[in-house]
């Protein structure tokens, strides 16, 4: 999907995804919270943070977190949403290109995967393994689309991750909405 598709989305409408009133995604987030290994972390990155309701939720357990998408409405959303939080910080990146600099001990990433194309998926992991440091942990977690499948279903955002080099699973949870594997970076 092009920067301008999701740019649009945010322009037709505040949250495209009615990610704050939906069960299932309030769900999604609170077993992501849960799945979590460790009580803190020290730097968290976000990637497609969207409007920032997990953002949030994260900032409870994290020092420092680096929320970014490509929709600036999605970044205002998101930086106004934690205004209250100075160890917040909400950027517009476009990915794989605009990765940031530093390591993170998590990095969480929902919903983005399988809008990237194969290409763009490979270099994003590969950026992302090399931020994460030795013994970090990376969330993923997406929708299952259990009526058409397809490039949008989680699984197969899942599938590639789960096989890229260095990542060993520490958390799987799959369910009728959405699939979350949480993998820790070899040492």
């Amino acid at each position: 999907m092009s920067q301008e598709h999701f740019v649009n989305l945010y322009l037709a409408k505040d949250d495209p995804w009615d990610l704050a009133i939906k069960w299932h995604d309030q769900r999604k987030y609170a077993v992501t919270m849960a799945s979590l290994p460790r009580p803190r972390y020290r730097r968290c990155y976000e990637p497609g943070c969207s409007v920032g309701l997990l953002t949030r939720m994260l900032a409870e357990r994290c020092d420092e977190v680096l929320a970014v998408d490509c929709a600036a409405d999605a970044v205002r959303q998101t930086a106004e949403l934690v205004r209250d939080l100075p160890h917040v910080d909400a950027a517009l990146a476009m990915l794989p290109a605009e990765l940031p600099a530093g390591t993170f001990d998590l990095m969480v990433v929902g919903d983005l995967l399988y809008y990237l194309s194969a290409e763009d998926m490979s270099a994003l992991l590969d950026g992302l393994v090399a931020r994460l440091e030795p013994g970090g942990d990376l969330v993923s977690v997406h929708f299952r689309d259990r009526e058409h499948g397809g490039n949008y279903d989680g699984f197969n955002a899942h599938r590639e991750l789960l096989a890229w080099p260095g990542l060993e699973p520490v958390v799987h949870h799959e369910d009728e909405w959405f699939v979350l594997d949480v993998l820790r970076r070899a040492i």
